[in-house]
Order: C-alpha cells, then structure tokens, then sequence
C-alpha cells in the first residue's frame, strides 16, 4: 500500500484505531472487488428429507404458536436461507389439519410434491392442490392451508425471506380467525388460466400475477408442446410460469421454471449472476456445477449459486422435469443480470469431483 512516506507505520495504526473508535473505515484497507459468494452448491436427497417431514408430524401441530410445520433447506454456506434472496422449505399438513390464516411481506409460492384433497384459501380464494401444481401467496397477501383428504400432503415452500430480511421490510400479521372467509373456489383459475385472455371489464394493476394457481395438467401439455417445436442449448425445454396480465414473472423478486431435459440430451454450461432452487420432480440426472457433479433423482433438491458455470444431463431413457426458484427477476430489475456461455471443450466443463452426502 502506497503512503505519503512522511507517516511511520505506528502513526497509521494509531490513525485507523482513531478511525474506528469514530466508526469510521478507510476504504483503501479492503475495496471489495472480489466476489466471495456465501452460497454453496449443495444437494438434499429426498430418501432423507421425507421421513424427517413425515416424523415433524408425529412431534408439531400447526397452531397459532407454531403456525407452519417447516423443515427449511438451509445452505451450508449460511447461516439461513438456501441462497442469499431465497429460502425454500418442505411443509407438511395432515388430514384435517389446518395452519391459520396470515400474511407477511415476503413472498411465498408453494410447490406441490405429494398429496390431495388438501387446499390454500389465498384472499379468499381456496385453490385445491394436487402434484405438479403451483400457487402463489404473493405479498401481504392472506392465506391459510386446510387439509380434508385422507393423507398427508407435502409441499415446497419457497420465501424471497433473506432478500426481504436484509432490506429490513419483513411485516408480519396473523388473521383475526384460523381461516379467512372463502369467496369462491378456482376463481383465479377460471378467469386467467387461458393465458391469452382475461376479464375485459377489469383493469389489474396489482404487482403480482392475478392468477394466483398453475395446473400440472397445463404446465405439462404447454411443455411438450415446445418440446416438439424448440428448446435452448443451456437448459433443454424450459418454460417461465408468467403472469398473464402482463407476460413477465409471476412475482416481482422470484420467477418459477419447469424444464424438462430429454433422454440423452446433455447441455452446454452457461453461468449467471441469478441463483436457483431445484426440485427434481421427475425422472433423474446430473447437473455439473463449477466441475463438481451432482447425480440427483425423482424428489432430490438442489441449489445453483449466482455466476456458478452449470449443465444438465440426462443419461436415460426416461424423462427429467425440474421445477425451479430463481431470482431473475430481483437482478433484471436492478441491471445487475448477466450471462456467459462457456465456451472450451465445446461448451462442457471438465468433472473434477463428485458430490456425496
């Protein structure tokens, strides 16, 4: 470090020390050029997340004090969250059981992995869950979950709860009642599901998608129908869930993905400056994150840090979907997004080591 040469490295000392009692820090001593990320790549095997979710429901019960039954998906690389904008979790709800009514201002979408006959009531509007669905509580908006089937019901949770933290805006409320009144059933489905058209008497300007429940029934046929037509080099067929009044994300800080990757499809490894959750929700694979590899199955989760180089792969002779969280949305907005194809050894890293857990 460079000086005036008229100061002796006690005067220095003696200068920062002063600094510091004043709470002040020369800027010189750290610029903070270097990128240390605090998320790990890391995976969760279903085979040990799902008896744990399943014994939480012998232990908890959803009620006022407890409110959700959640196992979170935390990063070895930090002390909460799964990256450093998302947190995502496993929610289990029993027959008849039902985790009160609330709303907060982070943002929740819940994933549907087992289970029916279960529902979430979202302002008022109460959306019967099955496998493959996805529902949004968006913002400060209310919503309870009600179970009236014969079976436990398993979801993912995914919060943007570390982004919000971190801006210090995280509110909170509890709903006077366990449930909210209901004011319909699939309301949100039959006015917007179509995707191409909507209620035309309505002006919607809510900064969230209206249409607060995607059908697996849907979100599968849409994906076949661009398997056959066209897929990107990155990510095979990947589709963005979208909001339907406006074509963007479905939130404003996290966008949803179904992608499917094709028997004997390898991708090319690309990176960027988004992170993302995994759920393999069908069929099994590999990704190759930084020259690591991680072999998943049907139900594993796994997590893409920001600017970590990725590929996927299917070895079989069977189908892979994943459903995915990201943060694209959070880092468009601010112009910090950006991408790189990787280029050597014709687009795919070398494997330098395997995960296991």
């Amino acid at each position: 470090m460079a000086t005036t040469g008229k100061v002796s490295a006690e005067q220095m000392q003696e200068f920062y020390d002063i600094s510091r009692q004043a709470g002040l820090t020369p800027a010189w001593m750290g610029r903070g050029h270097d990128r240390k990320p605090s998320v790990e790549p890391f995976l969760w095997r279903w085979e040990q997340a799902e008896p744990l979710i399943l014994k939480s429901g012998e232990m908890i019960t959803p009620d006022r004090d407890v409110e959700r039954r959640v196992l979170r998906l935390t990063n070895p690389g930090r002390d909460h969250g799964t990256t450093h904008t998302i947190s995502a979790a496993l929610q289990l709800l029993l027959p008849g059981e039902n985790a009160p009514a609330h709303r907060h201002t982070p943002t929740a979408i819940r994933w549907v992995l087992h289970g029916e006959g279960a529902y979430t009531t979202v302002e008022g509007d109460k959306c019967y869950m099955e496998r493959g669905d996805l529902v949004l509580t968006p913002s400060w908006t209310w919503h309870d979950h009600n179970n009236e089937g014969q079976g436990p019901m398993i979801w993912l949770d995914g919060l943007d709860t570390p982004l919000v933290h971190n801006l210090e805006a995280t509110f909170y409320e509890q709903y006077p009642e366990d449930q909210q009144p209901i004011t319909g059933t699939g309301q949100s489905v039959q006015k917007y599901s179509s995707g191409t058209l909507r209620p035309a008497w309505e002006d919607y300007n809510a900064p969230y998608s209206p249409l607060w429940h995607y059908k697996w029934e849907q979100t599968y046929d849409a994906l076949w129908k661009l398997a056959r037509t066209d897929c990107s080099p990155f990510d095979d067929v990947a589709m963005e869930f979208s909001d339907p009044a406006t074509g963007g994300p479905v939130l404003r800080t996290m966008a949803c993905w179904i992608q499917l990757i094709r028997p004997g499809v390898r991708t090319c490894a690309h990176r960027h400056t988004s992170s993302a959750v995994f759920h393999v929700f069908q069929g099994e694979g590999y990704t190759v994150i930084d020259g690591q590899k991680f072999e998943w199955r049907e139900g594993d989760f796994f997590v893409v840090p920001t600017w970590a180089w990725h590929e996927f792969a299917n070895q079989g002779s069977e189908e892979a979907i994943l459903f995915s969280i990201q943060d694209i949305p959070v880092m468009k907005s601010l112009s910090l997004y950006r991408d790189e194809a990787y280029e050597e050894h014709s687009g795919h890293q070398p494997v330098t080591s395997t995960f296991s857990c």
